[in-house]
């Protein structure tokens, strides 16, 4: 960060406060507030932080009303055309696009801890049949510290690093493995032959009576979901895991918190409740319904997937999700399904509609992955999980961010008091 050249001036009764002005390579600039409590003897209100900057981070930027998302500077779309899930990983982890040798040692390495320590099979045993696969995948890998104490040393720089190939790689089996549990089928080990996205299917798809080929566009597909779901500024989940690291937790605790606060249904559970969205209107007809339910302010319901908190435009990433999506639905010959009918009036009314262009509600990318990921023949509950394995990378690289910034500290957010002012105790005949 540069040095503040500008400040600006808070009056407070008859104090006035100069707050240093710092700037950042794009977006808007950020007033330092750090010496506020101890010059004025006040703090800022902001619930939910939506006005403040709680770090400083070079890894991805969003522009809401432009509709951009940059990863260390590059756009998604260019990303998502050129490149694959593993090389952004390498980006987000390192700064930089890798060379071919570099690639070619980044897979390898992730490719080689795919496996889970065997004793692991048996934590999964622990947990009901009828468990949701994200209360698994929040246990599992909150325990993996149980299990790799060589990389659980935040102070050391080899271990951050074998901990961060470490999860890249396991929370894909991690993720399958839960599935897997949940339907009764026995787990499917890791192939070292397939790629990262289809490697995954095959784990989740593949049983041991018979042979599964992966299928080449829902492996792209997969991917691509992957891809534009690897890191998203600092969201609710990455908020939270750097507040678990900003106290010195072990990795593998950091991740398995941001896997918690991605279940919520207004954060990584979006794509589920959409899909169960539509399957509640159920048919063309019933659209209009649902459609001036929407329009009205006193009715509680509200389309799922269109729209965005952060974008004010077209979600960047719904533009590759919606070829994704035309791809897997052609391969599979399941246009004519009533969902899917009902998704595509949706978004037509969505992009012509003129009460939601002018609120600019448009699709976003939780509409497409859910139509894609229920295509595929995934179960709602594995939504959020697939969300959680594709943005570890993030939550990883933020994470190891934060660590080596020398301004960090442990996070303490202050509040503004509205309960009781002190009072005595009294005893219990007094009451």
């Amino acid at each position: 960060m540069a040095e503040p050249t500008r400040t600006a001036k808070l009056t407070i009764d008859d104090k006035v406060i100069e707050l240093p002005i710092q700037s950042g390579s794009i977006g808007p600039d950020v007033l330092d507030i750090r010496k506020l409590y101890g010059q004025a003897d006040v703090f800022t209100f902001d619930p939910g932080f939506t006005s403040t900057a709680a770090c400083e981070s070079a890894i991805t930027y969003i522009d809401g009303d432009k509709g951009e998302l940059l990863h260390r500077g590059y756009p998604i779309d260019q990303l998502a055309e050129k490149s694959h899930y593993l090389e952004v990983c390498y980006l987000l982890l390192y700064g930089e696009l890798p060379t071919a040798v570099q690639l070619s040692d980044f897979v390898g390495r992730v490719t080689r801890h795919t496996m889970l320590h065997e004793q692991i099979h048996n934590f999964f045993r622990g947990f009901r049949r009828d468990a949701h696969p994200m209360a698994t995948m929040v246990g599992v890998v909150g325990a993996l510290s149980a299990f790799y104490h060589d990389s659980t040393d935040i102070n050391d720089a080899w271990h951050r690093e074998v901990s961060a190939i470490r999860m890249i790689a396991k929370l894909p089996t991690i993720a399958a493995m839960a599935y897997k549990y949940s339907i009764g089928q026995p787990f499917v080990y890791p192939k070292n032959s397939l790629s990262y996205a289809g490697n995954f299917l095959h784990m989740c798809f593949a049983v041991p009576a018979e042979d599964y080929v992966v299928n080449p566009i829902l492996e792209k597909a997969m991917d691509r979901i992957m891809m534009l779901h690897a890191d998203h500024e600092q969201n609710a989940s990455t908020s939270t895991v750097r507040l678990a690291g900003s106290s010195g937790a072990n990795p593998f605790a950091c991740i398995a918190a941001g896997i918690a606060c991605l279940w919520g249904p207004a954060h990584g559970g979006a794509n589920q409740a959409c899909l169960e969205m539509l399957r509640e209107i159920g048919t063309v007809d019933r659209i209009p319904e649902f459609i001036a339910r929407a329009k009205d302010k006193n009715d509680p319901f509200r389309l799922m997937g269109f729209g965005h908190r952060v974008y004010k435009n077209f979600d960047p990433r719904a533009k590759v999700m919606k070829e994704s999506a035309d791809e897997v639905l052609g391969l599979l010959g399941i246009e004519n399904n009533p969902t899917l009918q009902v998704a595509k009036e949706l978004e037509r009314i969505a992009l012509s509609d003129p009460y939601f262009v002018e609120k600019k509600l448009y699709p976003n990318v939780d509409f497409y992955s859910g139509i894609i990921l229920d295509a595929m023949g995934f179960p709602t509950s594995m939504f959020t999980p697939i969300f959680a394995l594709s943005r570890t990378v993030g939550w990883i690289s933020q994470w190891k961010e934060m660590i080596d910034d020398p301004t960090q500290k442990i996070g303490r957010p202050r509040q503004l008091y509205t309960g009781p002012q002190r009072r005595d105790y009294p005893d219990m005949r007094h009451r």
